[in-house]
């Protein structure tokens, strides 16, 4: 985004805020364009370009020839689904932000930069594409389950994390998200119950709320899930779904251990439900880890794979593999919502994964990993700031807050310095109930000079 586009953006926002939070009035005349200017140190043309994004959002009115005047805000009666809508997507602020990059400092981004998963492994098939490789693509519709060989290949690559499945068994979906829709549109109906991990993966939540499905919290610690406040929510509930993240668990950046994996299935067996398991990161954790599909066999797990994190946010490419009984209804599902994926995409991250480059990648985007984790670390102790689970897997860190700093707060603080901070209430199932009291830090961006400097202030 151009720095005037920044800048007008963060000028809207801050007034926005005000009249929402009733520092400006109905009816209060906002600063003339030149008094704006010099207030905020643009120029006159940024400040128009602000004041009429207001106007489009309904914020301003321009009066002819008098300047900018709060407007009156209507309220009209919702209907149902368009109140969930709203729920939903003020829980999934977080997301908006990923999406349009308004600020400078990233801290809450819930991808890495993009020089580290678009290099030189991508280039070379991008040039096949633009060269109009023969061959690479077909002008027809395809099957609804996705692109054959890339099934092939991910049931070769799921075979060596123990799951032994079927190319047929595995559909092919646009990124984890359109993953879970389709789970959620075909199983959960409003008003059912369903377990997640607390904290747990925010956009599911919106996900979740916008279907009109209540959601049971379920703690989640540096093993994994609890299994006794698994089964004792299980038991009170009578939930069908227990959606988790079992490897570099977002937000916390905890990971499953074997043990705990045994016990969750064990209460998902005793209380007759099914599992969900995120796998985002299954590429760069070791084959071995511990994955509640391989201990399952997919009898009672669904498993939900994605190249986004991995490769780019832009090859919008996953999966589930599943029971072939749970597969085929979501094929049908993905037929009726969206009718097919895209063939293209599928045949890149294809070409991708059986080029000779990618494991390089993996080793490459591993390093970088654990670099930046092991001086994330380092960092935080100086500004007297301590992850949850300092030997953390993935690109996150779950960072508790001092007695007296509330994340919400210091995430609106942050904002107006052009940061952007994850507040940690936004990952929890009750986070409108609970303490704030964690931020959830990407390790790429915790480097940050302007970050270390706010920090200090905001201790001090």
């Amino acid at each position: 985004m151009p720095l005037r586009d920044r800048k007008a953006e963060q000028i809207a926002e801050r007034i926005a805020l005000s009249i929402d939070e009733g520092g400006l009035s109905k009816g209060a005349r906002l600063s003339s364009l030149r008094m704006a200017a010099a207030s905020f140190g643009v120029s006159k043309n940024t400040v128009v370009e602000a004041y009429d994004r207001l106007v489009a959002r309904g914020y301003v009115e321009p009066r002819h020839g008098a300047g900018y005047y709060v407007a009156a805000r209507t309220h009209t009666v919702e209907d149902p689904v368009t109140a969930r809508l709203v729920e939903a997507v003020d829980i999934a602020t977080l997301l908006r932000e990923q999406l349009e990059h308004n600020f400078e400092v990233r801290l809450g981004d819930g991808r890495p930069p993009a020089e580290w998963v678009e290099g030189s492994v991508l280039k070379s098939h991008i040039r096949n594409i633009a060269s109009g490789q023969r061959g690479l693509f077909e002008h027809a519709y395809e099957s609804p389950i996705g692109f054959e060989p890339l099934r092939s290949t991910l049931a070769r690559m799921l075979a060596e994390r123990s799951i032994a499945v079927r190319p047929d068994n595995i559909v092919l979906t646009l990124g984890a998200n359109h993953a879970f829709d389709l789970i959620i549109r075909q199983y959960l109906r409003a008003g059912d119950v369903v377990l997640t991990d607390s904290p747990g993966y925010y956009p599911l939540f919106a996900k979740l709320k916008l279907a009109g499905v209540h959601m049971v919290g379920v703690k989640r610690g540096s093993e994994g899930p609890d299994p006794d406040d698994l089964a004792q929510k299980a038991k009170a509930s009578s939930a069908r779904f227990f959606f988790t993240q079992s490897l570099a668990h977002n937000p916390t950046g905890g990971s499953l251990t074997l043990g705990r994996a045994h016990d969750i299935l064990r209460v998902a067996e005793a209380f007759h439900f099914m599992v969900v398991e995120d796998d985002a990161f299954g590429d760069l954790m070791p084959p071995g880890a511990a994955r509640l599909a391989a201990l399952d066999q997919l009898r009672r797990v669904i498993y939900v794979g994605t190249f986004a994190k991995i490769l780019s946010a832009s090859l919008r490419v996953g999966y589930v593999a599943a029971a072939p009984e749970i597969t085929a209804n979501l094929v049908n599902m993905k037929m009726l919502t969206i009718v097919n994926s895209s063939g293209y995409v599928e045949r890149i991250v294809h070409a991708v994964l059986n080029d000779g480059h990618y494991r390089h990648h993996l080793r490459r985007l591993s390093a970088r990993v654990r670099d930046a984790q092991t001086k994330a670390v380092s960092i935080l102790q100086k500004l007297s700031l301590r992850p949850q689970i300092e030997d953390t897997q993935g690109y996150y860190m779950w960072v508790g807050l001092p007695d007296g700093l509330d994340d919400i707060e210091v995430t609106r603080r942050a904002s107006r310095e052009s940061i952007f901070l994850a507040p940690g209430s936004v990952f929890e199932v009750d986070g409108a109930r609970l303490p704030k009291k964690h931020l959830r830090l990407n390790i790429a961006y915790v480097s940050d000079p302007r970050f270390h400097d706010f920090v200090r202030r905001e201790l001090a």
